[in-house]
């Protein structure tokens, strides 16, 4: 894509775009299925909606990948106890779907099954239900993150970052 296409394209949408996408009843039904997956496990899942990537990026042609590899640092999802957090990262702008996963679980998912839920949510965004898509991949990396880590009755299994979206 053209580099000034590409920066239009990211300039022109802001946080609202992003929030009238998913609306703030959708934002607290995935907050909502973020809180009761984490009851079901150790880990911790972080959901980020991005309008369009900063200028620093875009000026030097990041990809949103290394976007949300970045901001699975600043939300700090790569500092859970068990280094078993999980980001889904959607960027808007690109309609580009990246979740990445601390390497506590990515040592017992293989990479195909990520690709899975992210085509997934992509064939709901393609409909324009991106509230539907961004559920049903909570729910899949929940499930997954219950199957390899599973929350002990008899263990303190604190909260450790937010469950609200972060949508910017």
């Amino acid at each position: 894509m053209n580099a000034l296409i590409r920066i239009l394209k990211h300039r022109w949408l802001d946080e609202t775009d992003a929030r009238r996408v998913l609306g703030a009843d959708a934002l607290r039904r995935i907050e909502e299925r973020v809180s009761a997956s984490e009851r079901s496990h150790t880990g911790e899942l972080r959901v980020c909606v991005e309008a369009g990537l900063p200028l620093s990026y875009l000026w030097r042609g990041a990809s949103a990948r290394e976007r949300a590899i970045s901001m699975f640092g600043k939300l700090r999802v790569w500092d859970t106890e068990h280094n078993n957090g999980v980001l889904i990262y959607l960027l808007l702008a690109e309609r580009r779907i990246e979740i990445v996963a601390d390497r506590g679980i990515t040592q017992r998912v293989p990479e195909r099954t990520w690709q899975d839920i992210s085509d997934a949510m992509g064939a709901a965004f393609k409909v324009g239900d991106y509230a539907r898509g961004l559920l049903d991949a909570v729910d899949q990396v929940g499930a997954l993150l219950a199957q390899h880590f599973p929350a002990n009755g008899s263990q303190v299994n604190p909260n450790e970052l937010p469950d609200r979206p972060d949508v910017r």
